[in-house]
């Protein structure tokens, strides 16, 4: 064990001490500038379109597939899970309040991203066994011609199922059973078998049964935790300005131009804010392209910008989450040195330290309150990231290895629950930084193609407009 997490210890240095960083970020300022700064060009389209679009029926659903609001939904499913409560409370302990700084950023330029993705989904899905397929195997294997757009596709599908069937669901599961366990005296094997048994029979619902449950139950933990969230603010307002005091000066100590430890401590700020921002908004990552394929829209990039709500979600439930942790007064300067980011209190990891966080306030209906949302967090992001997964496995296979999938996944959720949180939230990462490479060089090659894309929706909307005005 000791030298497997040697290893993915070395493999996370070299992805995400600059490289993914770089190719995250550079991706996404391409994109915003070639595309024109589309976040904010489409940003309150996207909002009045994605909800004005919302059917809890899914009346423009596809016989085989979901309605634009249904393939939302089923992305924030996949997005707004533990990477928001944990993984934000991950990156105050490992990087500082600065890292929450670079998950902003993250998500910025992510909009461009995946309003790019989702754009690109669209028009490269296709049928396979009456089954819609789509997502980023599809549009690799479009951009890059023969044996290496095959290969850089395959790759890609490989990466995905062990990232988000195998081991991100693994975190899932994780997440579930360290909240439980600070809040009830449950057996993790319990809460295992619970979690994995009840997963299982939503798998075998199929897409339909996906869609169903996660258009209701998405809407409803977002509103529950947003107003716990506020809530808990409104008690602590006069610590709101310190806590963005803390995020904008860890981010840019001007102390870190001299270098040494200093240094250090920006570098895994940035280091630990854009990749907990890719677990959480999951954009550039690959993930959410596949939702977003099987929706039905009058133009490919009309779902491109209801994608981009899903970034914008998870940024604000992030906010929230940093500012709780930050205003809760658990960081005090006995445990948190604002000249040095890295040296933060270890007492608290994870989903404890915003459970804590709520604890300070509400006391232990707070660390309830946090493992219940934690719980549908959880069990929405399993759902979607199965999803995810099985349309790969039938990209590659076809639909009959998609039950054996199924089983696989089920087993590893109920192992996820018993693993060291420190070795899975390692492993998430090893393997998301691996699904970005050939994604980020499919959509880098595809470019062009998304910027012609995007001239024609603004024609597109313009002769929309017309129309209804003519009526």
């Amino acid at each position: 064990m000791v030298i497997i997490e040697q290893l993915v210890a070395k493999i996370n240095s070299f992805l995400w001490d600059y490289t993914l960083i770089i190719f995250l970020c550079g991706t996404g300022l391409y994109l915003t500038i070639r595309l024109r700064f589309i976040q904010v060009k489409e940003f309150m389209y996207s909002i009045t379109h994605a909800f004005t679009s919302a059917s809890l029926k899914g009346e423009a659903a596809d016989e085989h597939g979901m309605s634009s609001f249904q393939s939302l939904v089923t992305s924030i499913a996949g997005q707004v899970g533990t990477g928001n409560l944990a993984g934000t409370a991950t990156a105050l302990v490992s990087g500082g309040p600065g890292a929450i700084f670079w998950l902003w950023v993250s998500a910025f330029f992510g909009m461009a991203t995946i309003f790019s993705e989702a754009t690109l989904a669209q028009q490269f899905k296709r049928y396979k066994d009456g089954q819609i397929i789509g997502g980023p195997a599809c549009y690799i294997k479009a951009a890059y011609k023969g044996k290496l757009g095959k290969i850089l596709a395959a790759l890609f599908s490989i990466f995905i199922i062990l990232a988000l069937g195998i081991m991100g669901n693994m975190v899932q599961s994780n997440s579930i059973d360290a909240a439980f366990a600070n809040s009830i005296p449950v057996n993790e094997t319990i809460i295992g078998i619970i979690t994995a048994s009840i997963s299982g029979f939503i798998f075998l619902g199929g897409i339909k049964r996906i869609a169903s449950i996660t258009e209701k139950v998405v809407p409803i933990m977002g509103i529950l935790y947003i107003s716990g969230a506020l809530i808990f603010l409104i008690f602590n307002i006069n610590e709101v300005p310190h806590a963005f005091y803390m995020i904008f000066v860890s981010a840019f100590n001007p102390k870190a131009i001299i270098g040494g430890s200093l240094g250090i401590g920006i570098q895994q700020a940035m280091r630990f804010g854009v990749a907990r921002g890719l677990f959480s908004n999951e954009a550039g990552m690959g993930s959410t392209p596949h939702a977003h394929a099987i929706a039905k829209v009058e133009h490919p990039c009309e779902q491109g910008a209801v994608a981009m709500m899903g970034v914008f979600a998870t940024f604000i439930v992030i906010t929230l989450t940093s500012l709780v942790i930050l205003t809760s007064g658990l960081l005090q300067d006995n445990v948190y040195n604002l000249s040095s980011p890295s040296l933060i209190s270890e007492t608290y990891k994870g989903i404890s330290l915003t459970q804590e966080a709520f604890k300070t306030r509400f006391g232990d209906i707070g660390v309830l309150f946090i493992a219940v949302c934690l719980l549908f967090f959880a069990f929405s992001t399993i759902i979607a990231w199965y999803f995810f997964g099985e349309q790969n496995i039938r990209y590659l296979f076809g639909n009959k290895m998609s039950k054996v999938y199924g089983v696989i996944v089920v087993i590893f959720i109920f192992i996820g629950s018993t693993l060291k949180v420190d070795l899975v939230w390692a492993l998430a990462d090893c393997f998301n930084g691996l699904m970005v490479i050939p994604n980020l060089l499919g959509i880098l090659a595809l470019s062009p193609l998304i910027s012609k894309s995007t001239k024609d929706y603004n024609k597109f909307k313009k002769r929309k407009t017309e129309n209804k005005l003519e009526k």
